[in-house]
């Protein structure tokens, strides 16, 4: 029987690796399942309040009509999918909208632009928003597409607190799912963003056909970064009819705890959060999630364009489980 890797022993496992080998990190999803939960657990719980999750709240501040052709994505110019493009929310709007947020106890605010990148133009605008919104005392964070140096200060200057671009898979199969940009784009605009101080929300998503060593590359990439992401959206791929991944089958539920669990243990300071996908994911899913190690959500009845469990739902699961919102 051949020999199979096993995941390094570090003397402390909350301490955050940079070395991490792609085989070490798939020897950890090999684990067995009881086994590699309560390492999960046993990092999360030398790193985070086990019974405090953090939640967010995702506006699509700009919604369709993208020149970029990624596979998953409903706001693509490129696929029919129904989306009717919106222009860019009026900032009073988005406040309004933050507000709210904060009301039904949100703690971080994201605002959403369907673009390739930001225009110029669109700039002061933008921020605007994040001035406002902090000033509602609400943590900021934006997702705009890939950003220059020169933006990324200004959003800095601005005092946005998060920025998200997520490398969605391994750098092997990122072709599989977008050709109008490179993974090297991606972490191009990582660099932009740490180097301006704004801190890293970057995940990626399951359920577009990759295999297991895919997910563990993923992973491997986000954790040999010089500093470990401070968000980890784990989501889970919502099929839109009209684009190439629009019945791609769904992920095995208990490989995407597994998931959760690996990104856990290789980001063990990391909010790892559950996103998209959630609102087909059973309460007793969610419940393994948390236990391996998530601790962050999206709260709210839509993220961008799909759906999402609605408030009074996850409170109710909050309950349920004793968790309380961060």
């Amino acid at each position: 029987m051949p020999s199979v890797p096993q995941p390094a022993a570090p003397t402390d496992d909350a301490a955050p690796r940079h070395d991490w080998t792609v085989a070490e990190v798939r020897a950890v999803f090999d684990l067995p399942f009881a086994d590699l939960l309560y390492r999960a657990q046993s990092v999360h719980r030398r790193c985070f309040d086990p019974n405090g999750v953090q939640v967010s709240t995702l506006l699509s501040i700009k919604t369709g009509d993208c020149s970029e052709d990624c596979g998953y994505c409903s706001q693509s110019a490129r696929h029919r999918t129904g989306v009717e493009a919106e222009p860019l929310m009026d900032v009073a709007e988005v406040l309004e909208a933050a507000s709210a947020a904060k009301a039904a106890g949100a703690s971080r605010f994201c605002m959403g632009a369907a673009w390739r990148n930001p225009r110029e133009r669109d700039l002061p605008s933008l921020v605007e928003m994040v001035r406002g919104v902090k000033a509602l005392g609400l943590e900021t964070c934006m997702t705009l597409g890939m950003l220059s140096a020169g933006q990324t200060e200004r959003l800095a200057g601005a005092g946005l607190d998060y920025y998200n671009h997520n490398l969605d898979t391994s750098p092997q199969f990122y072709a599989s799912v977008v050709t109008t940009h490179n993974y090297e784009d991606r972490l191009e605009t990582l660099r932009h963003v740490r180097s301006a101080g704004i801190g890293v929300c970057c995940g990626g998503i399951l359920g577009m056909g990759e295999g297991v060593d895919d997910r563990a590359a993923l992973l491997q990439t986000l954790a040999n970064l010089p500093q470990h992401p401070e968000s980890v959206p784990i989501n889970q791929l919502v099929p839109a009819e009209g684009t190439p991944l629009a019945h791609a089958p769904a992920p095995d539920p208990l490989d995407f705890v597994r998931t959760v669990a690996v990104a856990r243990i290789v980001l063990p300071r990391s909010m790892v959060r559950l996103a998209a996908g959630r609102s087909a994911m059973s309460d007793e899913l969610q419940a393994l999630c948390f236990l391996a190690g998530a601790n962050s959500i999206f709260y709210g009845e839509k993220l961008l364009t799909t759906g999402n469990p609605e408030t009074e739902h996850d409170r109710r699961l909050f309950a349920r489980l004793g968790v309380h919102p961060l």
